[in-house]
């Protein structure tokens, strides 16, 4: 479907596209470039090929996955990849997607700063910011237009506007979770604007005097793989009320978009805004306080820690997290998967047994 409609922005739209690994990227600057960006999150399922098997055994799935992807040609219809650097692992498929994958298109990279905001932190920022228009340039075939700049960050601020809505205001969508999240996911492949117009949609769906009905969870986590996650949820009879997914809630990012001033200042604004991520280096603390405060705004009966095996920056911070739940009373399942087709029986037992154990 994602191949199809890349094909069809190139032919009607003259568009080329760039396929992103996860999570951090500044989005509004391949918008500014006409540049499709399409996300590659590690396709459920068991990787297959050889260059899967030259990767270690604790490497995360996300990683194997996404190397078996692209060296399968799962992603040739893009016309460069761009690999942030999340973590050591996705940093490092920079690397093998060329010589392991087969990979034979630009590879670009984005470094962001790790920690908090500080000048040097700013100035590294911006001149990584404008490496990488530099180099989408060679893609788009112009150089960037400020003002299309300036058009990109007020765009992507409204999609963050309306996503944050819909998921304060969720309980009174008429769906379930289910199509909540496919709608929202789908902005790892819409262009912006047509995305826009569908999360508007569902704005406009809104009806409060409906209210969801069921035990109310509040997940944090990297990725909501498998989706059937949410399907279980609701079977057990609870509902996600608020998410911290890295691929999901924690991108929003409320920071107001200065279209009068720099637009590179701009973006650097944006991204030291951001909510809290172990993928930035956020400490502990100031994460903890974060989900302490989403988690008590929420509602939420439970929490649900949804982790990808293997993945160090979500897992580091696990025992931290659920021992200041713990302190304060909050009900926790912390379970791991890997980027699967379904959730292991295992997994759809302990979330049945801890809806049951917080229902009143």
């Amino acid at each position: 479907m994602r191949n199809a409609y890349i094909q069809e922005q190139l032919e009607s739209h003259g568009r080329r596209s760039v396929a992103v690994l996860p999570i951090h990227y500044p989005k509004e600057l391949l918008t500014a470039h006409d540049l499709l960006a399409v996300e590659i999150w590690g396709p459920p399922g068991s990787p297959r090929g050889i260059p899967t098997e030259r990767v270690q055994t604790y490497v995360c799935n996300i990683v194997r996955n996404a190397l078996a992807f692209l060296s399968s040609g799962g992603a040739d219809a893009a016309q460069a990849l761009l690999c942030p650097h999340t973590c050591d692992s996705l940093q490092g498929l920079a690397t093998l997607a060329p010589d392991f994958g087969g990979w034979d298109k630009p590879v670009f990279r984005f470094q962001p700063p790790k920690g908090g905001d500080r000048p040097s932190a700013r100035r590294f920022l911006r001149a990584e910011l404008e490496q990488l228009s530099d180099a989408l340039s060679t893609i788009s075939g112009e150089p960037l237009d400020p003002e299309r700049l300036r058009w990109a960050l007020k765009l992507h601020g409204e999609i963050d506007r309306i996503r944050g809505h819909l998921q304060r205001e969720r309980a009174h969508l008429p769906w379930n979770d289910t199509r909540l999240y496919h709608l929202l996911r789908r902005g790892e492949y819409l262009w912006p604007e047509e995305h826009l117009n569908e999360l508007c949609s569902a704005y406009a769906a809104l009806t409060p005097e409906r209210a969801q009905e069921g035990i109310p969870i509040f997940i944090t986590g990297y990725l909501p793989e498998p989706m059937s996650l949410f399907q279980i949820l609701e079977s057990a009879g609870a509902y996600v009320v608020a998410d911290d997914y890295a691929a999901i809630g924690r991108r929003i990012n409320h920071a107001p978009r200065a279209t009068s001033r720099d637009p590179f200042d701009a973006l650097v604004d944006i991204f030291f805004a951001a909510p809290p991520c172990p993928t930035r280096g956020t400490p502990q603390a100031l994460r903890i306080a974060y989900l302490l405060q989403q988690i008590r705004a929420s509602g939420a009966a439970g929490v649900l820690i949804h982790t990808q095996k293997f993945c160090e920056p979500e897992l580091f911070d696990v025992p931290a997290i659920r021992a200041a739940l713990a302190a304060e009373e909050i009900p926790t399942l912390h379970i791991e998967g890997e980027v699967e087709a379904e959730l292991a029986a295992q997994s759809v037992t302990r979330l049945e047994a801890f809806v049951e154990m917080i229902a009143p």
